[in-house]
């Protein structure tokens, strides 16, 4: 229970931070719902994994579907060198997945050290 607490929390603050903070707020907001929730290290990582890959690569999916993947297309030609949208949507999610799983693994550490 305290996985999907967790895995909801993490993704609803980092979607509410980037809102009105950089990108990078998702690191902050993983971290702190690390340190308030007490899991091991391993389950706050996935944890946090799946709710940014989850929030990243359905946001990324939403918005370039509304467009019908044109900027994605060109994109991920510069980027991957080949020509492949949805291959780009997966590389955004992985980027903001692991920043906030290595901040919750911070988090879940700091949590277990300060016990």
């Amino acid at each position: 229970m305290k996985f999907l607490i967790s895995l909801i929390l993490t993704a609803l603050i980092s979607f509410a931070a980037c809102l009105y903070l950089p990108w990078w707020s998702i690191a902050v907001a993983a971290f702190v719902v690390a340190a308030l929730i007490p899991q091991k290290p391993g389950k706050a990582f996935l944890s946090a994994f799946l709710a940014l890959l989850l929030l990243w690569g359905g946001l990324s999916f939403w918005i370039s579907n509304g467009n019908e993947h044109i900027l994605a297309h060109k994109v991920s030609l510069l980027i991957l060198k080949m020509d492949n949208p949805y291959l780009l949507i997966l590389a955004t999610g992985l980027v903001g997945a692991l920043v906030a799983a290595f901040a919750a693994l911070t988090g879940a550490y700091l949590r277990r050290s300060a016990a």
